[in-house]
């Protein structure tokens, strides 16, 4: 089984220190066989990484040697196929990519709500719920009566919140506003920029989905559908394994068994949402794509990702 580990956490960084810390988590990767993506920015950390359950944790130990990352919340999951390709160390100017200059969730976020009091929060009519994913993930699964606003990108959700939150209060005329995402980094981010705005009373799900959907029995879950996680898994049912959703190679999105079904799908091709929006050129550089993953399956060998000997 293949260890998964995601954390973030949003700590102040100085510019030259990012660099060398790249380069340490790059040298540890390697050396461990660790998969992934990490973002590094002067405002914290995010990153989802897999491996081997002891290359995993030595990745996490080398993070909380850092003070600033001490007892780094982590959320941990296994599954049979790396969820990744590569490793991927990357600085950015924002570790969740809202693009509002000035927005500082360490200077002030809502409320965080833990696991145990979502629900109640949630059911209580004076409370609107909103999703800050995007409309992609929100398709597959969300919580029951949550708002969408219809995102095609987490830089959306500001021009969202200008032009179309205050008719949505106006008509529904909530007490308070519970804000929720896949592992709680958007959300807390949302906050920071409503509170900016001079919205109060914001509330947002600590750990996010994932952190709810694993503190929470199935019986008791207001969860519906699955979650959207943006690795090769493509979604995780209520008990946090994959699914039966997969990712189109040709738009990156989830496509379930419906969908697979649809005529026109074609395995690492297309599907029916994306194949008016795909050259012939394309689909054919898909196909070879997809056959050679699938010789290098046969094969016993990785594909994508794969390293290989210097001469």
């Amino acid at each position: 089984m293949v260890r998964v580990a995601a954390f973030y956490r949003f700590a102040r960084f100085r510019g030259a220190e990012l660099p060398p810390l790249r380069e340490a988590l790059r040298t540890l990767g390697r050396e461990q066989g660790v998969v992934g993506t990490v973002l590094l920015a002067e405002e914290g950390i995010n990153g989802t990484i897999s491996g081997p359950e002891a290359g995993v944790e030595a990745m996490v130990a080398l993070l909380e040697q850092d003070a600033r990352l001490a007892a780094l919340p982590v959320r941990r999951s296994s599954c049979a196929e790396p969820p990744f390709f590569r490793l991927k160390v990357r600085l950015k100017r924002e570790i969740v990519t809202l693009g509002v200059p000035g927005v500082d969730p360490l200077q002030r976020v809502g409320t965080y709500v833990p696991p145990a009091a979502w629900n109640a929060l949630i059911r209580d009519p004076g409370t609107l719920v909103i999703d800050t994913r995007n409309t992609y993930e929100v398709e597959v699964g969300t919580f029951a009566g949550a708002l969408d606003p219809g995102t095609a990108s987490f830089r959306d959700f500001p021009a969202w919140v200008e032009r179309e939150l205050p008719a949505v209060l106006a008509e529904r005329r909530p007490e308070r506003l519970a804000l929720f995402c896949t592992g709680g980094i958007r959300c807390e981010k949302a906050t920071a920029h409503l509170l900016r705005e001079g919205y109060d009373a914001v509330h947002h799900l600590r750990g996010g989905i994932l952190g709810y959907l694993e503190a929470t029995a199935p019986e008791d879950s207001l969860w519906r559908g699955v979650c959207f996680v943006f690795d090769q898994r493509a979604a995780l049912n209520p008990r946090l394994q994959p699914g039966e959703h997969v990712l189109c190679h040709a738009c990156r999105q989830p496509r379930s068994p419906e969908d697979q079904r649809h005529p026109i799908y074609v395995p690492g091709v297309r599907c029916h949402h994306c194949a008016e929006d795909r050259s012939a050129a394309d689909r054919a550089r898909y196909a070879e794509r997809h056959r050679q993953q699938a010789l290098a399956r046969r094969g016993g060998e990785r594909h994508l990702g794969r390293v290989f000997p210097e001469p």
